[in-house]
């Protein structure tokens, strides 16, 4: 069996969603480098999307936002797409004047939808023949579509899961109660820190104590020395 750049696939690796505004704006990775095959036996290597990023790039063109892979329900738009150590960190915008748009922006909030889809022409592969499993190590990403069902386990929209975990622990701080040091890093995630911010302001706040974070005073200001 061989690929070539004109073999079209669609996958959907991981989607951690940081943020979903009312206006429609949205974050979060639409595929990671984990090492993990995906329902297709298939991994993404680092630095996949690298080409194609720059290629987009060089063109003032963006992949595509489109509804369930239907290039014919555009959604909205992809604004940037940039590789990091994670993997491909998506940032959109819904087009909240468009009936799907809306109907997408509802779906996610609710949770009723959870995944992302990438749709892409492979480029260059290998292939691990004990396995059976494709290293992609090239792609052309064409576009990056929600959808209802990922190819890969870890496809999951986190969006309002972190919304309402940064809003009760807030609440928790207002109260005065403690945040122990893993709760104190999901606040910070919830805030908009990204994984290895909030990891190492955990880690500097509580340091060496094992002991939860102060109340609200201490929390808040301490916040504010890390946006300062």
């Amino acid at each position: 069996m061989k690929r070539s750049s004109e073999d079209n696939r669609r996958t959907a690796p991981v989607l951690a969603i940081k943020a979903l505004k009312e206006s429609g704006e949205f974050e979060g990775y639409g595929s990671t480098f984990n090492g993990e095959p995906d329902a297709y036996g298939d991994v993404i290597a680092s630095g996949a999307y690298a080409d194609s990023l720059a290629a987009h790039q060089a063109k003032g063109t963006m992949p595509k936002l489109f509804w369930q892979h239907n290039a014919d329900e555009p959604i909205g738009r992809w604004v940037g797409a940039k590789e990091d150590d994670r993997g491909l960190l998506m940032q959109g915008k819904l087009n909240m004047d468009v009936q799907r748009g809306r109907e997408a922006y509802a779906l996610l909030k609710a949770g009723d939808i959870d995944g992302l889809s990438i749709g892409y022409r492979i480029k260059a592969y290998s292939v691990d023949t004990d396995t059976g499993v494709w290293t992609l190590e090239k792609l052309d990403l064409v576009e990056v579509s929600i959808v209802s069902v990922g190819a890969n386990e870890h496809a999951v929209v986190q969006s309002v899961k972190a919304a309402k975990a940064a809003h009760d622990l807030t609440e928790k701080l207002k109260a005065g109660d403690r945040l122990l040091a893993r709760e104190f890093e999901v606040w910070l995630k919830g805030l908009g820190f990204s994984n290895s911010q909030a990891e190492r302001a955990a880690r500097l706040h509580l340091k060496g104590q094992g002991e939860p974070a102060d109340a609200a005073d201490d929390g808040l200001a301490f916040l504010r020395a890390l946006t300062n």
